[in-house]
C-alpha cells in the first residue's frame, strides 16, 4: 500500500519503528487495531489530575515510545483501577518524570490536603526552570560556568586531540600507554585469543563457523573467566508469577554444565525455558509472516559470534519496535570493558560450540546469567529482528534473544526507554533532562563530565501525533532514539567548535543533513589531520556529526546513565582498565534496598493524599556523611534517589504494566530508628519529592542536602496497588540505607 493511504492518526497509533514513508497493508491494519484500543492515561499530579499536554508530547520509539506501552489504567473519577492492556503513549512535557532539584533549604510542603497540593503544583509549574538547575554540580571542577571554561578543561585533559579521557575509548591494546596491562595469560593465546585445549565444536556437529576476533580487553576477560577469576553470577531464575506467564518451568540453567553435557552427548542445545515456539515470540501480535527458527549455520555458511570486535554498526533494527534497546546496545559497544561484562567472550561458533550461548544482565539489583540456544526466528531464511551489518555476525541477534527471554518473549520488548536497557547492561542509575528547559552551558558541562565519568547518553525528539511524515527537513526522525557516541572540540579556521557524534540505530541514510553533516562544506575548514583524528567518514550508516548548538535546538530529550564506583571497581578487577581521573572527578557511591507494596503485609498506603494510610508504605533511612568534591564549599551532599518497580514488563501478557509511582524525602527526627507516623507527616515538610506520579519503570530525583539522616517514602499513587520495587541512592559522599520497621 502506498504511504499516501488516507488514515487518521491519533495519540498512541504508531508503533515505535513504523516508517510512514514505507507503510504496508499490515502496518495500516496494526494501526487500526491500536486505534480501537486507544487509552488516555498519562501522568498524575497530587490531585490525581493528568498533566496538560502540548504538541509533540508523545514519542514513537525514543525514550517515550508511542503505541507500545500497555499501561494500567487508573480511573480517578470513581477511584477504581482497571487492568488495561491496550497500547497508549505516555509522557508529561510540563514536568518531566525525572526532576532535577537543587534544594539547599527545605521546600515548603504543608500539602497533606488536596487544596495544599494544588498550591504546591501551581508553584512548581511557575518555578519549574529552577528545578532543572544543575549548575553547581555540573560545573564542579571546571573552574567557571561557560563554554570557554569547559573548552579549556577539555584541552587540559585531552591535549591536542581535544577529546575526553582515553578510558572510554572503544578498543585498547596491550601497548597503549594509558592501559598498563600486566596480566599473565594462562588459558588462551595472547596473540590470537584462541582457547588452550578447546574442542572444535563446529567440527563435532559438522557445521561451519569462524573464530572470534576480540580486542585485547576481551582477551584479558576471557582468560580470567577460564581461570575462574570472574564474578560469580547466578543463573536467571524466574519467580513463580512469571513462570505462570510463560507456562514453562524456570530451571536456573548453568551455562558451563549445559555446554559440557551437550558436547559429551554430541547434541546441540535446545533451551527448555525459551522454546522455539510462538509463545516465545509474542503474546498478542504475531509476526508478519510464517516464522522458522534457524541456527546461524543454517542461515549462512560460516557464522561468527564477533567478526572484528564489537561495534555500534553491529546493531541494526528488524521488525520489532525496540530501537530503545538498540540505542542502548550501540552505547554499550563504546566501552569494551563494559561490553564484555554483558557479552562474555567465552563462546563462539567454533571453540566449544554446542548451540548454547549466555549473556549477563543487571536485573533489579543483581546480575543474572541468561542461557539461550542459538535458534533465531526467521522469515524466508532472513532474521526478522535485530541483526548485524555483517551478515555472518550474530552476537547482537543473540543478545536480543537473551534479553527477550528475561522479559518472557520478544513482543515484551516492544517499546521502552533506552535508559532502562542501559541500566540492565551496566547496573547504573539514569536521569532524564528536557533540553528545552536546561541551560546550554550547564548541559555541555554535564555531557563532558558524564563522558569523563563513563556515563552513557541517548537523545530523542518528541513525536508530533498529527504528523504523518515523521522525518523532519533536517533529516532527523521524530520520536526516535539516538545514541551520542562522542563529544569533541574541533579547531577550525574560524575558531573552535564543539561537535557531538550521534547515531541513528536504523543504520541507514536517514541522518542529520544540516551543518557538519556528511559532506557539509564546513568540513573544508578542518584540516585533514584533525579529520583523521575524528575518524570522519561520510557513509549512509546512520552516524553523523552535529554542532552542540544545533543539537540543543534540534533534539528535545536527553537521558543519562551514570555508573557507580562498584561498577568501575569490577571493571578494573576484570580488565585492568582504570579511571585514572577518579581523584579529580570523584565517583558515585551507591546503596540499595528491596521493598514491596503489599496489601497483605499492609504496606501499600498510596501517596500522601491518603494521609491515614501513607505511613504504612515502606520507609527507608538514608545516612549521608563525608560530602566530597563540592565547589560550593558548604559541605552539602549531592544525592540521586531512584525507585524502580520490578517485574512489570514481564507481566504485560497478563494485561499489567507499570503503576504510577513516586516518593518523598524527609529530614529524619534526631535519634529516630523506627517508621515515621501519621502525626509526623501532618506536621513536617518534605525536602524533595517526585512532583508527578509516573507510570514508568523508574522515577528519579536529584537534590542537595547537608550530611545527616533522611527518610525516603516510596509509594504508588493510590492505596492497595501492589508491586515489588528496588530503591537506590547515589551520592558524592558516603551513604548507607536501611528499611525502617
Amino acid at each position: 500500500m502506498s504511504h499516501h493511504t488516507e488514515i487518521c492518526f491519533h495519540h498512541g497509533d504508531l508503533e515505535p519503528d513504523d516508517d510512514p514513508m514505507n507503510f504496508t497493508e499490515e502496518d495500516v491494519k496494526r494501526i487500526e487495531r491500536r486505534q480501537q484500543n486507544r487509552e488516555n492515561i498519562q501522568e498524575l499530579d497530587y490531585e490525581g489530575k493528568e498533566q496538560p499536554k502540548q504538541r509533540g508530547l508523545f514519542s514513537l520509539c525514543s525514550c517515550f515510545p508511542k503505541g507500545s506501552h500497555r499501561r494500567q489504567e487508573s480511573n480517578h473519577q470513581n477511584g477504581k483501577s482497571a487492568d488495561a492492556g491496550a497500547a497508549i503513549p505516555f509522557i508529561d512535557d510540563d514536568v518531566p518524570p525525572t526532576v532535577i532539584t537543587n534544594h539547599s533549604h527545605p521546600q515548603k510542603d504543608d500539602s497533606y490536603t488536596k487544596s495544599h497540593f494544588k498550591t504546591e503544583t501551581n508553584h512548581w509549574k511557575s518555578e519549574k526552570r529552577r528545578y532543572y538547575t544543575f549548575i553547581k554540580d555540573a560545573f564542579d571542577g571546571f573552574g567557571g560556568s561557560d563554554l570557554n571554561d569547559i573548552r579549556h578543561f577539555m584541552h587540559r585533559i585531552g591535549g591536542q586531540k581535544r577529546h575526553l579521557r582515553h578510558h572510554w575509548r572503544r578498543h585498547r591494546h596491550f601497548g597503549d600507554k594509558d592501559w598498563k596491562c600486566d596480566h599473565h595469560f594462562n588459558k588462551i593465546d595472547k596473540d590470537t585469543g584462541r582457547i588452550d585445549g578447546a574442542v572444535d565444536g563446529n567440527k563435532i556437529f559438522h557445521k561451519g563457523g569462524r573464530h572470534n576476533k576480540i580486542s585485547d580487553v576481551g582477551k584479558v576477560v576471557l582468560d580470567k573467566i577460564l581461570s575462574g577469576e570472574d564474578q560469580k553470577v547466578e543463573p536467571l531464575q524466574q519467580k513463580p508469577a512469571i513462570q505462570a506467564v510463560t507456562g514453562v518451568e524456570s530451571l536456573g540453567l548453568d551455562f558451563n554444565k549445559e555446554r559440557d553435557r551437550c558436547i559429551e552427548s554430541k547434541t546441540l542445545f535446545e533451551d527448555p525455558e525459551f522454546p522455539a515456539e510462538s509463545k516465545s515470540l509474542y503474546y498478542r501480535q504475531p509476526p508478519s509472516g510464517p516464522v522458522k527458527w534457524l541456527r546461524p549455520h543454517d542461515i549462512i555458511q560460516d557464522p561468527c559470534f564477533l567478526v572484528d570486535g564489537e561495534s555500534r554498526f553491529d546493531v541494526c533494527q528488524g521488525q520489532l519496535g525496540d530501537c530503545w534497546l538498540l540505542a542502548a546496545i550501540a552505547n554499550l559497544t563504546l566501552r569494551d570493558e563494559l561490553f564484555f561484562r554483558v557479552v562474555p567472550p567465552d563462546q563462539s561458533f567454533t571453540e566449544n560450540y554446542a548451540g548454547i550461548f549466555h549473556f549477563r544482565f543487571w536485573r533489579y539489583g543483581k546480575w543474572v546469567d541468561v542461557v539461550i540456544d542459538d535458534r533465531l526466528p526467521t522469515i524466508n531464511g532472513k532474521l526478522i529482528y535485530m541483526r548485524s551489518a555483517s551478515q555472518n555476525e550474530f552476537w547482537s541477534a543473540l543478545v536480543e534473544k537473551a534479553y527477550a527471554k528475561m522479559f518472557t518473549c520478544y513482543e515484551c520488548l516492544d517499546g521502552g526507554l533506552p535508559m532502562d536497557a542501559l541500566e540492565d547492561f551496566t547496573g547504573g542509575l539514569t536521569e532524564h533532562f528536557d533540553l528545552r528547559k536546561t541551560d546550554k552551558n550547564t548541559l555541555m558541562a554535564m555531557i563532558v563530565r558524564g563522558f569523563q565519568m563513563g556515563s552513557f547518553f541517548c537523545a530523542s525528539i518528541d513525536a508530533d501525533p498529527n504528523s504523518f511524515e515523521n522525518q523532519l527537513r533536517n533529516g532527523l526522525i521524530m520520536g526516535h532514539a539516538y545514541s551520542i557516541t562522542a563529544v569533541q572540540t574541533v579547531p577550525t579556521s574560524s575558531g573552535d567548535v564543539e561537535l557531538l557524534r550521534v547515531r541513528n540505530p536504523w543504520g541507514n541514510s536517514k541522518e542529520w543533513n544540516g551543518a557538519w553533516s556528511d559532506n557539509s562544506p564546513l568540513w573544508n575548514s578542518v584540516n585533514q589531520t584533525e579529520k583523521s583524528k575524528l575518524q570522519v567518514a561520510f557513509n549512509a550508516d546512520g552516524e553523523f556529526w552535529i554542532s552542540f548548538d544545533d543539537f540543543i535546538t534540534s533534539f528535545e530529550q536527553l537521558e543519562v546513565c551514570n555508573l557507580s564506583a562498584d561498577v568501575e571497581d569490577e571493571i578494573e578487577r576484570m580488565t585492568g582498565v582504570v579511571r585514572d581521573d577518579g581523584k579529580e572527578t570523584g565517583s558515585w557511591q551507591e546503596d540499595q534496598c528491596d521493598g514491596s507494596w503489599s496489601s497483605q503485609a499492609n504496606t501499600a498506603g498510596g501517596c500522601i493524599n491518603y494521609i491515614s494510610t501513607f505511613p504504612k508504605n515502606p520507609q527507608f533511612q538514608l545516612s549521608l556523611t563525608n560530602a566530597k568534591n563540592g565547589v560550593e564549599g558548604d559541605g552539602n551532599c549531592t544525592v540521586v534517589v531512584a525507585v524502580l518497580q520490578k517485574f512489570r514488563r514481564e507481566l504485560r501478557p497478563k494485561g499489567k504494566d507499570d503503576l504510577p509511582i513516586g516518593f518523598s524525602v524527609y529530614k529524619a527526627p534526631q535519634g529516630n530508628g523506627v517508621k515515621l507516623n501519621e502525626q509526623f507527616f501532618r506536621s513536617n515538610q518534605s525536602l524533595a519529592k517526585v512532583p508527578v506520579f509516573t507510570n514508568m519503570r523508574e522515577v528519579t530525583v536529584r537534590f542537595r542536602v547537608p550530611p545527616g539522616e533522611y527518610v525516603v517514602v516510596p509509594s504508588t499513587f493510590e492505596p492497595y496497588q501492589e508491586a515489588d520495587f528496588l530503591i537506590r541512592a547515589y551520592s558524592n559522599g558516603d551513604l548507607k540505607m536501611r528499611e525502617l520497621k
